[in-house]
């Protein structure tokens, strides 16, 4: 892999508030004309998972949550609504740890993160409490976009859509890949060299989320409008591979 002498990254604006049913796709290929941006091969448009989880219609009313009796011993511990915990459960195949206004799950998905991703920051309440669960299949839903934008461009294009996660031992969040659709994911350097000459073994480059994490610096994480990203200048002569190759396995998980 040989590292861009230069990225650039451009934030898309004035993509409307995104609804249940609305053609995201069209959005997106409107932002990229009225911004005066060309997409050309090998760009990544990085959008924000929460306007594909809108544009899916994943809300859940939470007068419609019965919570468990697990929910409601958890809610209480946390001082959380035991609604939203049931939720969460829901979403989740483990319960990894349980801390303050916080329960870190493996989400069915794979994901090991805060709250199985469930947010209620930056969506409408007007219709009573509710809640933003993920997209259902990521990887799937980065593909359809992929597979629109490049037909309306005449170009191939990278898609990568973005959550925010913590990490062990970091504070903060970062952007990450839960979606993604012809892009390096990961890219396998054993074998490479380094300067001394000297056959790296393991090493892996987590490309997806590190571009993800650049793209997040312009998005913002609270209510900055700007949920699509566009990147141009990331080459490598990886094949594509989808973000479910970030997740590690259950065996080689020494954090859990």
């Amino acid at each position: 892999m040989r590292a861009p002498q230069s990225l650039s990254l451009h934030a898309l604006r004035d993509i409307p508030l995104v609804e249940p049913g609305d053609d995201l796709a069209d959005c997106l290929i409107a932002a990229l004309r009225d911004s005066g941006q060309v997409p050309m091969d090998g760009d990544i448009l990085v959008i924000a998972q929460k306007i594909v989880s809108k544009a899916e219609g994943r809300y859940v009313s939470l007068d419609t949550v019965t919570p468990s009796e697990r929910a409601v011993e958890l809610a209480e511990r946390l001082g959380k609504d035991p609604r939203h915990v049931e939720v969460v459960l829901s979403e989740s195949s483990e319960v990894v740890k349980v801390g303050p206004q916080v329960i870190v799950v493996a989400h069915r998905l794979g994901f090991v993160m805060a709250n199985a991703g469930i947010d209620e920051s930056n969506i409408s309440h007007e219709k009573g409490a509710r809640v933003l669960l993920l997209p259902r299949d990521p990887d799937a839903s980065a593909q359809a976009l992929k597979a629109r934008l490049d037909a309306a461009f005449g170009v191939s294009l990278g898609i990568i859509i973005a959550d925010s996660f913590g990490r062990p031992w970091r504070n903060g969040i970062v952007g990450v890949a839960i979606g993604a659709a012809g892009v390096p994911s990961v890219i396998d350097e054993a074998g490479v060299k380094d300067l001394f000459g000297r056959e790296l073994r393991v090493t892996e480059v987590a490309a997806a989320d590190e571009l993800a994490s650049a793209a997040s610096l312009l998005m913002g994480q609270a209510g900055q409008g700007l949920p699509a990203v566009l990147v141009r200048g990331f080459a490598s002569p990886a094949p594509p591979k989808p973000a479910s190759a970030l997740v590690r396995d259950r065996a080689r998980d020494m954090f859990r």
